[in-house]
């Protein structure tokens, strides 16, 4: 069996690993989930390095430590070890996430939505990003314009049709577009 490679379609991004942590080869991560008892669930996940073909991995467990994520993976045992993988980004097969309630959705489905004004039919643009906020969040469309996710402004979403339909307040295109 061939390792995946990075930049190939079917995988979805879960973490990306930080620093070393203790001497027993544990590692911080920027966890890319906002649902910790996600990460509980991982027994099986790929690295993948710029360039590199993915490298497959078992994970002994996860914990949270200070808001943070960190990773304890089967046979890395030191700090020498767990330096290898600082940068890599943690996948998983696409077909392996976990399944969200109804009204939720995944980031990697928004990306390319293109976002309509439901008040003018106007198309805003197309989602080409997303900004953690610290609250729901905001999505980046196409020209610099920031859109919080929120139900009251994006009132259909629909990532299968590749659109989001929104109601911005008065004055949200003029104040954040660059």
């Amino acid at each position: 069996m061939s390792l995946p490679r990075a930049g190939e379609p079917g995988w979805v991004a879960v973490a990306v690993l930080g620093k070393t942590r203790g001497n027993r080869g544990e590692i911080t991560a920027f966890a890319l989930s906002g649902k910790p008892e996600r990460y509980q669930a991982l027994r099986e996940v790929y690295l993948f390095r710029e360039g590199a073909p993915g490298e497959r991995l078992e994970v002994e467990f996860t914990w949270f430590h200070q808001g943070g994520l960190v990773f304890k993976f089967r046979g890395v045992d030191s700090i020498s070890e767990a330096e290898r993988l600082v940068g890599a980004e943690v996948r998983i097969p696409i077909a392996e996430r976990t399944p969200l309630e109804p009204g939720e959705f995944f980031q990697s489905e928004l990306l390319g939505c293109e976002v309509i004004d439901r008040r003018t039919g106007e198309s805003l643009g197309r989602v080409e990003g997303w900004e953690d906020s610290g609250g729901a969040g905001l999505l980046a469309v196409e020209g610099g314009l920031l859109i919080p996710f929120a139900r009251s402004i994006c009132v259909e979403i629909e990532p299968a049709a590749r659109r989001i339909v929104v109601e911005l307040p008065e004055g949200l295109k003029d104040l954040n577009r660059s």
